[in-house]
């Protein structure tokens, strides 16, 4: 018996890996969730897509440029995306990729960068609000907001608002907004959305994640009649440079859990679905997982009076108005 395994030791393990990476690609195919099996061609339409150098948004980026759209990485750092743009036109053998600089978490950048794509681009087919921060310590943006609100939220908010009309000059456009199933523990405090009474790192992305939800509701109402449409999604639990601020027992912790994240190209196709779907043509105002509608599980992502309200106290904090 001992020869026996000593001879065959090398198969064994041969069989044992293979085992093993079939296994572990299962695992991945099954909490992996939907796939956007969409053909469809984004020839002589333009797609900005927010946070693109890394993660899923580089991910939607690629699928974009492989479809033959015009893409637009909208990053903070210029060294990261210019670096981005290199990759994704490597990748979709399409070169009309660019970089441009956003930092939204200053709305004087989100002023400027949407001032840039309005003077350059004729029409906007695809807005994907991609980027974001989540659970970082207590910080302000440039203008004083909380960092997580200010961020995921605010400069969405503003930046979509100021590229709205030129959305509506195209034959169809679709706003996609990136939130989280982290919104099922989300609420809205409008007397402190800042955080600035009792700041807790998750509290406060969730009440973010739960304002891309409300945000697109009352964007999706406002837009009924036109030929934009907006929806919001999950993308799913992915391992991503969004999880950086996660501190170091927490990220022990959830090691062993590292075999069941999606991986990015899994965590883009939601917002891939979203963007370029024939299914989703004229649907809005949904959230989507796995590339599916689903209903949310926390009541006050379905409130449009609430909705209404953050919009209004949103405005009011970004001067969209003024």
């Amino acid at each position: 018996m001992a020869e026996l395994l000593r001879t065959t030791y090398p198969y064994n393990i041969v069989g044992l890996t293979a085992v093993a990476g079939i296994s572990l690609y299962a695992i991945r195919r099954y909490f992996g969730g939907g796939v956007c099996y969409s053909k469809a061609r984004l020839d002589g339409k333009t797609a900005i897509i927010t946070g693109a150098n890394t993660g899923i948004g580089l991910e939607t980026a690629v699928d974009f440029a492989q479809r033959n759209g015009r893409v637009i990485l909208a990053c903070r750092s210029k060294d990261k995306g210019e670096a981005a743009v290199e990759l994704v036109k490597k990748r979709s053998g399409n070169n009309d990729v660019l970089f441009m600089q956003l930092d939204l978490s200053s709305l004087e950048s989100v002023r400027n960068f949407s001032a840039r794509v309005l003077d350059s681009e004729a029409h906007i087919d695809i807005l994907v609000n991609n980027a974001g921060v989540m659970a970082c310590p207590y910080t302000k943006t440039a203008d004083g907001f909380e960092m997580q609100f200010g961020v995921n939220h605010l400069g969405h908010f503003l930046l979509t608002n100021l590229l709205l009309d030129r959305m509506k000059e195209a034959p169809s456009a679709r706003i996609v907004n990136v939130s989280s199933s982290a919104h099922r523990r989300g609420k809205i405090n409008l007397d402190d959305l800042n955080s600035t009474k009792d700041y807790n790192s998750w509290g406060a992305y969730a009440q973010s994640k739960l304002a891309n939800i409300l945000f697109t509701r009352s964007l999706a109402t406002r837009l009924e009649g036109t030929n934009v449409i907006a929806n919001a999604l999950h993308p799913g639990v992915i391992k991503t440079e969004l999880g950086r601020h996660i501190n170091v027992f927490l990220r022990a912790a959830m090691t062993p859990l590292i075999l069941f994240l999606k991986t990015t190209w899994q965590g883009a196709q939601t917002s891939i679905y979203c963007a370029v779907s024939e299914e989703m043509e004229g649907v809005s105002g949904q959230f989507l997982a796995d590339c599916k509608i689903v209903k949310s599980a926390n009541p006050l992502a379905l409130d449009d009076n609430l909705a209404e309200r953050l919009w209004e106290v949103s405005s009011e904090m970004v001067g969209l108005n003024n």
